[in-house]
């Protein structure tokens, strides 16, 4: 599954987040914010590795109730997930190595 480039709007709701079998990382954030943007090149390195990896990229911001209840604050904030369970989180990552450690305690390559 390639890396999702988007942010999209329409996000599921939390139940439907927690049911999701295997390794998921959600992310959230937005496409004018700055750091979000200065994430990708690293989210693309090392997600490289992990191409079966499901990949949410949820637009987040004030009234979202998905970010809500993940209590994101800043973004981008990543959520590395495996069967519905929080494993890792990394926030305003600032390189691909630590992305890749998270990615590994879901999705062992």
């Amino acid at each position: 599954m390639p890396m999702n480039t988007v942010y999209t709007e329409a996000a599921p709701t939390r139940v439907e987040v927690d049911a999701l079998p295997g390794a998921t990382l959600v992310e959230f954030g937005t496409g004018w914010c700055g750091y979000c943007r200065a994430a990708q090149p690293l989210l693309a390195q090392a997600l490289a590795a992990h191409a079966s990896l499901r990949h949410l990229k949820i637009e987040d911001g004030p009234g979202r109730a998905l970010g809500r209840s993940f209590r994101v604050k800043l973004w981008p904030t990543l959520i590395f997930m495996r069967d519905g369970q929080e494993i890792a989180r990394l926030v305003r990552p600032v390189d691909a190595e630590s992305i890749a450690r998270a990615l590994a305690q879901i999705d062992p390559v």
